[in-house]
This record gives C-alpha cells, structure tokens and sequence, in this order.
C-alpha cells in the first residue's frame, strides 16, 4: 500500500506539506496543492476517510441546502457544486428544504447541529431570523446563492436586472403590447425571483412610457406544459394579441413558442419570445435567452466556500456580497412586431 512518504518523496515537498494538501488543513499553495494532487493520483494514493477526519477536524463534506431539487436550475447548479468539490476531494451532504415549519426546525435544530459537515452551501433559500442565527451558530463556513445577508457571504444575480433586460430588448424592437408569465406563488417563496423579475418586466415598461396591464401577466410552475398553458390564455383570451412573451424561465418561453406553433402564430414573425436561464433548450429552440449561467453560480459557490475553509486573518467587515453576470443571448425567436396583426386564433379544441 502507498503511503504519505512515498506522496511526499515523489511531489518534493514534507509529509506535513501532503497532509495539508489533501486534508484541506492549513494553507498551501496551488501550485503546490496540485503537484501533491497529482503525485497522489499517480500513486494510487487515498486518504482515508476516518483517519483524515480525526487529524484534520474536517469531515471532507459540505452541506448543500435546496428548496426543491427538480426544476432544472437547482439540480444544474447542484451539478456544478458537485463537480468542484469532487475535483478537490470534497463530498456533498443534500438537505432538500421542506417548506414545513416542523421540518424546518428539526433541519436547523438537529441535522446541521450534528457537525458532518465542514461548511454550508446555501441555494436560493430565504432564511428566517431564527433560521439564519441557528445556521450562523452552527461554526461553520455558510455560503448562500442568494440576497446580501450580515452574517453570510452572498453571491446573487440582480433579477430585477434581468427582467428588465429582458424587457428593454423586446421595447428596443418596438414591441408595446408585451405579455409577461411569472411564477405561481409557491414559487415565489424564497428570495421572490419571479417577483424580482417581474418588477424588472413593469420598470422597462414604465421607463419606455408603456403601462403594464395585469391582463398580460399570467402565472406558471416553470415548466414547458405550464409555460404552454399559460401562452395559450395570452394568446386567445385578448382581443388584442400580445406580439411579445417575457417568460420568467427558458422552460415556460419553449412553452410558449410550442403554444404559438400549434396555433399558426410564428416566431418571430408575429411573436417574440425572450425566456431566462441559460437552459440547454434554448439553442436548440433557438431561444433568445438571459443567460445566468446557473452551472457556474455552483462552481463560484464551491469556490468560496473551500477559500473560507482556509486559515486566514479574522476581521470585523461584514461578509461580502458577490453580484454574479448575466448574458442577454440574442437568438431567433425575437424580431420587431408585425405591421399589423391577424385576428386572434380560436383556442385549440
């Protein structure tokens, strides 16, 4: 069996230097990191588990919260989460989040109090005051993808932003009539994305001298049959038809665009589409999308979590907050309006 010395003897550095490396105790360079990485790997080198926990103090796994783990933006930036922390010999520990009260007090109060993780991750979840100082008071790392909180490092999208961009791109092509699909209310329960969104959607409008008009918002679950669901009331419901949809997500705009199809409305031609995510559909839709690149939210995630895992001076300052990018990708499915509009199409049978 290898042992650490021969890690040592073949990565030129002490057996307290690959102790360090591969436990994730104490500081050491990358460089360095991956040179004992790599000797490791060539070796056959593992570090046990049990034995790695009792020298280190570390459990090797990082607690990741969710409120729900189907939709594709969780489980994407989950994946990218995974992926870092595997790359540098890190674990994940899954709580999905119930939205009980019961279970919320036995996840805060129980589960992350019995220390198996090293650090928390956090994804879009709005803590309660009793649920961040229970979190906080854990002793652990917590990093959350969401709002600027005292006592937690942030990293977050401005949604509003989006929405707006979003918005301003369909005004820019001279679209007045521009319906919005947000999400259904149990949807909108930590951090109020859609809602966010949404306030982006009406400030564009009112910037641009347009009114928003409740009839043209409709409320979805974020997935392509209810994004179709959705278009369809937009789209046969009006007198005057839409020539716009601002979908909250890329699901629910390829929805829509399927709903347009089945009802002879063409895309772009005489409706545009714009939805949000970055969703893997979207090219193959050829969707013009906001890009908020989710994959890459888990990896930053994962990145700042191990950087606060490492020794380093205390200070006073608050956390920071990370504002992450956005893309507007502009691709087929948004034009300038028709001239003018054909009568709208009766509701499929």
């Amino acid at each position: 069996m290898v042992g650490i010395d021969e890690v040592a003897r073949a990565a030129g550095v002490s057996t307290a230097t690959v102790s360090r490396a591969l436990s994730g105790r104490g500081r050491v360079s990358a460089a360095t990191r991956m040179r004992v990485e790599q000797a490791a790997d060539r070796l056959g080198y593992v570090v046990q588990a049990s034995a790695s926990s009792l020298a280190s103090g570390r459990t090797r796994s990082i607690g990741v919260l969710l409120p729900l783990l189907d939709p594709w933006f969780f489980s994407t930036v989950l994946g990218g989460i995974a992926d870092s922390l595997a790359q540098r010999g890190y674990d994940i520990t899954l709580y999905v989040l119930s939205h009980d009260p019961a279970a919320r007090a036995a996840m805060f109060g129980t589960f992350l109090r019995r220390r198996r993780v090293d650090a928390v991750i956090a994804v879009s979840i709005d803590l309660a005051e009793a649920e961040s100082e229970a979190l906080v008071g854990v002793g652990v790392p917590v990093v959350r993808i969401g709002g600027a909180h005292p006592h937690m490092t942030s990293l977050a999208v401005d949604d509003e932003a989006v929405g707006a961009l979003a918005s301003s791109h369909l005004l820019q092509l001279g679209h007045r009539i521009i319906a919005h699909i947000g999400a259904l209310p149990q949807f909108d329960s930590d951090f109020r994305v859609p809602s966010q969104r949404r306030r982006g959607y009406e400030r564009a409008l009112r910037d641009a001298g347009v009114a928003p008009e409740n009839e043209l918002f409709e409320a979805s679950d974020f997935t392509i049959a209810g994004g179709a669901a959705a278009a369809t009331r937009l789209l046969t419901e009006r007198t005057e038809r839409p020539t716009a949809i601002f979908a909250a997500s890329d699901e629910m705009a390829v929805g829509a665009m399927l709903t347009a199809r089945e009802l002879g409305i063409r895309v772009p031609e005489d409706l545009s589409v714009v939805g949000v995510d970055g969703h893997e559909l979207g090219a193959s839709f050829r969707l013009t999308s906001i890009d908020q690149f989710p994959r890459e939210q888990g990896v930053r995630a994962a990145e700042t979590v191990l950087d606060l895992l490492e020794p380093g001076p205390t200070t006073d300052a608050p956390p920071p907050h990370t504002v992450l990018p956005f893309e507007l990708v502009v691709r087929a499915s948004t034009a300038p309006p028709p001239a003018a509009l054909p009568t709208p199409p009766d509701p499929p049978a």
